[in-house]
């Protein structure tokens, strides 16, 4: 008995130490080990905001922009007089009344002997500028002159002591997402500032690729049109022109004419009294998926020649149609309104590097732009060009091209029209210059010949006449 005492006693030890053992080692390392498994299974998280408390990060500020532009920015109030609804009693005597009508808008102080840059539907039609400082102190300004294709007109004031202005900025600079100021008096409310980004350049509102506006989402409303959109270092880069809008109000886009035009145009109308505009000389149509297929290339961005103009520096320079204009100096061609909006920086006579692809390879070619008056266009038998500017004034004639040589018998014989005659209108479109023949042109086709029912023209007499045209 006390032998199997003495063995039960031994084997509860040993199995006591064998536990003890295996708990100590065994499950240790094993828990250890399931430890370390779970661990690397994990998924491993990323902070989303990696900018610590005290990083140098800043906001973009635009206090010294506002600053600089603020005083630069002026009032300018345009009274027209215009003639009133006739009355009963008007009617009765035979008589008109005339009334003033009074528009507002905004200007930019661009010297410190007080030229202002404006928008020209601001003080078109008027009799009286006034232009209002930031200091409230107002001034009777001069129509220096005005570019109503551009939409900018020059005006000056005579003030006792220099003014604060706004120097022209490098508009071709700006990038798309870069912050601007908007500086303004929309609503007659003075010097107001509105802040957004550059959505989009080179757009063109008019639809026939004759317009080349910054976008953006500061806030401009009515009364902002020619204030100053300015970059957060207080450069001008642009004139607050116009909006998007169902209702007259802001609701998202904005548009700025670039400074680069403004100031050439500007630079203009003080040395020539009017624009000289420079002129690449070449036709054709700015490439997308679909167009691209249609003219059996792969390239979608630039501008596909479709014909060069006769004596022009395109001609001259060798440009030829196929070619596909990718660049002009260091500007992107993706679409016209880059390559109109790049010309309307220059003028006759410039040279320009254009960079082109033909046949699947890239050229390089300097074209000396050539000045628009010089250039002429066919159309029904009839060599057109835009009227000489001397013969404007002389005559005071605001619109039309003048007949260069005309070949069409039936307009010679049935309404005696010759060299010399002035087209100012073909059915309800108003001819302002050959440009807008050749847009007629390329909107119908080959069959806009029968496309045309009504042709307004001018003699040198000034007669106006209208006929109602088939052939």
């Amino acid at each position: 008995m006390k032998k199997i005492l003495t063995l039960v006693c031994a084997s509860a030890l040993g199995g006591l130490l064998t536990l003890a053992g295996y708990k100590l080692f065994v499950e240790e390392e094993k828990q250890q080990q399931l430890a370390v498994e779970q661990v690397s299974d994990l998924p491993i998280y990323v902070p989303t905001n990696t900018i610590s408390s005290d990083s140098s990060y800043d906001a973009p500020s635009f206090i010294e922009a506002a600053e600089k532009s603020i005083d630069a920015v002026v009032h300018v109030k345009n009274t027209a007089i215009v003639t009133a609804p006739m009355s009963m009693q008007d009617l009765f005597f035979g008589r008109s009344s005339q009334r003033a009508q009074v528009g507002t808008g905004s200007g930019v102080i661009i010297s410190p002997t007080g030229y202002i840059v404006t928008n020209n539907h601001v003080i078109k039609n008027a009799n009286e500028i006034s232009i209002t400082l930031n200091n409230n102190k107002s001034y009777m300004a001069e129509l220096i002159g005005t570019d109503e294709a551009t939409d900018i007109a020059l005006i000056k004031i005579e003030a006792d002591e220099d003014l604060p202005f706004l120097a022209f900025g490098d508009s071709d600079d700006s990038k798309i997402g870069e912050w601007v100021l908007a500086v303004g008096n929309p609503f007659n409310l003075t010097s107001t500032v509105t802040a957004g980004i550059i959505s989009a350049k080179s757009r063109d509102l008019s639809g026939r690729n004759t317009q080349s506006f910054i976008q953006t989402d500061a806030a401009v409303n009515p009364g902002n049109s020619g204030g100053a959109l300015v970059n957060t270092n207080g450069d001008l880069i642009g004139i607050n022109t116009a909006i998007s809008s169902r209702d007259g109000s802001y609701i998202g886009y904005s548009f700025a004419v670039p400074s680069n035009i403004a100031r050439k145009i500007v630079n203009d109308i003080m040395e020539y009294g009017n624009v000289q505009n420079g002129i690449l000389g070449v036709v054709g149509e700015s490439l997308n998926s679909k167009t691209a297929e249609r003219l059996g290339t792969n390239i979608t961005e630039g501008f596909h020649v479709s014909e060069v103009t006769e004596d022009t520096g395109a001609e001259k320079a060798g440009i030829k149609s196929g070619d596909i204009i990718k660049k002009i100096d260091n500007v992107e061609i993706s679409k016209f309104s880059d390559l109109s909006g790049y010309l309307k920086t220059k003028g006759p006579n410039d040279v320009v590097n254009v960079t082109l692809i033909r046949g699947g390879s890239e050229k390089v070619i300097a074209v000396n732009l050539t000045k628009r008056e010089s250039l002429s266009v066919d159309f029904i038998q009839m060599k057109l060009r835009d009227i000489p500017t001397d013969l404007k004034e002389k005559y005071d004639i605001s619109n039309g091209v003048i007949i260069q040589e005309n070949n069409n018998t039936w307009l010679y014989k049935n309404l005696g029209i010759s060299k010399g005659f002035i087209i100012t209108g073909i059915n309800d479109f108003k001819v302002k210059s050959i440009e807008d023949i050749r847009q007629f042109k390329e909107e119908y086709g080959n069959d806009f010949k029968e496309n045309i029912s009504r042709i307004e023209y001018l003699n040198l007499y000034l007669e106006k006449k209208e006929v109602y045209f088939k052939q």
